[in-house]
């Protein structure tokens, strides 16, 4: 007789093992399919592992240039590859094994295989036709694996891989994915970059930290496309006085290979073709959602350019079938994979008062130097909503812990109803604003009024005080500029 579940989670990334621990809170028998490792690509070879290498870049770039906070250290700053590439896969191992201890504390059997979902209420287990990343962590001992499993709903949390355009099929070698940018063997001299958005700018200012003379090619007329253009702007300027080059609406059309090199082709909006010479090429134009083999066409799910279609809950068109994450659409983000999937399972427990999900209030975060940080509407699609509107905006300049610092470089914008007063948006450059921009979001769900922003009492001297600044300064108040 096949075990039975309440719920069976398909892929352990921070959508599927947050969910699971939440539905297993929830007092549902709860159980997770995985094919190859806890934590999914997030913490092993994507949102984790690239923080640690870019913290590695991060401490390089504060050492080379010591000598602007009053330190003088002997000697060229070098890079050690091998070890800073094992630093960021030991922070992963950790996290992988912290995914295996939140799933035994939370009772959640851990099922290994492939899933596919093989009739109403039905799971099957295969070995993996797929074969799993290398380097990856040890798997704990398995106790459930290959067979058959019953439960009265499946949640399909498998995540996305990256896009990939003909012709320009990434070889593990000379073209990469972000898999293989996690783990070079050596630094390479030089690097192109394929999209600008997060996960490539966030390589490309890796990559140039280390030394590496890169060029991204973006089609779009901005990079980071989906930031607000004021930020994107400054954010190129920042990163061009770092070395780093930009070819701006123009695509990769074609790439030659050599012994240990890539010429890309690359035609710009005019039709012109120029020839630009590397060592290695980064495909980094986006991801696709992983709904292949999975059994969603036979039972009549429907799927829509790569992703599955469900609404504000997660539920799909077919009874019993959800998803979420990466898999069920924009943004794919962790955190919204994380959010979805408990709303997900609350709405399936029964819980009163579950909201929707609302993909306005999800903030983007982008690792590079400087960092970039959004929630809401930017100024240009707030205009085009038809929204009366006000602009705030304040520079780290006129802020006294980000001249202490010494990263005086960047602002926080904010947009607002100008008859509500209502938050509709903020956007940040600069330093730390990954971490200032949930203040924001916090605002936004409390529903907050410029009035309340402005009157609470932000800590002195701090970076945060410049999120009320920028408040202030969008009626005409502003008190530090």
């Amino acid at each position: 007789m096949a075990d039975s579940y309440d719920v069976i989670i398909i892929g352990s990334g921070p959508g599927g093992y947050v969910t699971a621990a939440r539905a297993s809170q929830l007092g549902l028998k709860t159980a997770i399919v995985e094919r190859e490792h806890l934590g999914g690509i997030c913490l092993n070879w994507g949102c984790i592992p690239t923080k640690a290498l870019l913290r590695s870049a991060e401490i390089m770039e504060f050492a080379e240039h010591a000598d602007q906070y009053g330190l003088k250290l002997e000697g060229k700053v070098t890079a050690d590859t091998a070890a800073v590439v094992d630093r960021s896969r030991k922070v992963s191992l950790r996290l992988n094994g912290g995914v295996e201890f939140l799933m035994k504390k939370n009772k959640v059997d851990v099922i290994w295989g492939e899933a596919k979902i093989t009739g109403k209420g039905e799971v099957t287990v295969a070995a993996p036709k797929k074969k799993a990343i290398e380097p990856q962590p040890p798997k704990p001992k398995k106790t459930l694996g290959e067979g058959t499993y019953k439960a009265k709903h499946i949640i399909v949390a498998t995540g996305a891989r990256p896009r990939v355009l003909p012709g320009i099929e990434p070889d593990g070698k000379l073209i990469w994915t972000y898999f293989e940018a996690m783990v070079p063997k050596e630094m390479p001299k030089s690097l192109i970059v394929m999209g600008s958005g997060a996960i490539g700018i966030e390589f490309a200012s890796f990559y140039r930290s280390m030394g590496a003379d890169v060029t991204v090619v973006e089609l779009m007329p901005q990079i980071m496309p989906v930031e607000d253009a004021e930020v994107s702007k400054f954010a190129k300027r920042q990163l061009e006085k770092q070395g780093m080059k930009f070819k701006l609406e123009a695509k990769v059309t074609k790439v030659e290979k050599s012994g240990n090199s890539v010429t890309a082709h690359v035609e710009t909006k005019d039709g012109k073709v120029e020839k630009i010479t590397a060592d290695r090429l980064i495909s980094a134009v986006g991801v696709q959602g992983n709904t292949e083999n999975l059994g969603l066409e036979e039972l009549g799910v429907k799927v829509e350019r790569g992703t599955v279609v469900v609404d504000g809950y997660g539920r799909t068109n077919v009874e019993g079938i959800y998803a979420i994450g990466d898999v069920a659409g924009a943004p794919m983000l962790a955190h919204k994979a994380e959010h979805e999937g408990v709303i997900c399972v609350e709405k399936i427990a029964g819980v009163p008062g579950v909201h929707p999900l609302d993909k306005g209030k999800i903030p983007g975060c982008t690792y590079c130097h400087p960092q970039v940080a959004s929630v809401g509407l930017t100024e240009a699609k707030a205009k085009e909503a038809g929204r009366d509107i006000r602009v705030g905006k304040f520079q780290f300049g006129a802020n006294g812990k980000a001249i202490a610092l010494g990263e005086d470089q960047g602002f926080i914008k904010t947009i607002l109803d100008k008859k509500t007063g209502e938050l509709l948006g903020a956007h940040m450059v600069g330093a730390e604003v990954t971490e200032l921009i949930q203040g924001f979001v916090i605002a936004m769900n409390l529903e907050t009024t410029e009035e309340e922003l402005m009157h609470t009492v932000f800590p002195h001297p701090t970076l945060s005080e410049m999120m009320k600044e920028s408040v202030l300064d969008a009626y005409g108040r502003t008190l530090n500029a």
